[in-house]
């Protein structure tokens, strides 16, 4: 659904903690904290029976939701801040992961490396276009729109 979860942690993740982090560590560096700080708030996620996090590992999690990260501030750059199109692509990824799950059948423990082929293959797919992201991050700078948010009272 677009009008989950991903409204409002996109208006605090990308609309008012970013560009604020931004000022202070860079676009690149922001979206690499910010990354860690998000996979954290679903922690309890993965304790929760019945949860859509269950067999899933938190560990690789945390590497998936940090990469995610990262492209999201990219198009948030791209896009001159808009926030309806960083909503669609967390919208689009939560849909994605119900599609093609990387969770492992049976799998009890969160803090173990996950098994799973599809996970791992995102992982790495994700961590190559990071790269690309992040050089093409700190050659462009801080856009107006974010320092002007990151400003505002």
């Amino acid at each position: 659904t677009l009008l989950g979860g991903q409204v409002g942690e996109e208006l605090g993740w990308r609309g008012y903690a970013l560009p604020r982090l931004a000022m202070r560590f860079g676009l690149g560096g922001a979206s690499l904290l910010l990354g860690v700080l998000w996979a954290g708030w679903h922690l309890p996620l993965f304790f929760i029976l019945g949860g859509d996090t269950v067999g899933q590992s938190f560990p690789l999690y945390v590497l998936q939701v940090t990469a995610l990260s990262v492209a999201i501030a990219w198009l948030y750059l791209k896009t001159q801040g808009s926030l309806l199109l960083t909503m669609l692509l967390h919208a689009a990824v939560n849909n994605t992961k119900d599609i093609v799950p990387s969770a492992v059948p049976g799998a009890t423990q969160p803090w173990a490396l996950s098994t799973s082929l599809v996970a791992w293959l995102t992982v790495i797919l994700l961590w190559i276009a990071v790269g690309y992201f992040l050089v093409d991050m700190r050659k462009a700078g801080l856009p107006l729109p974010l320092v002007r948010r990151a400003t505002a009272a």
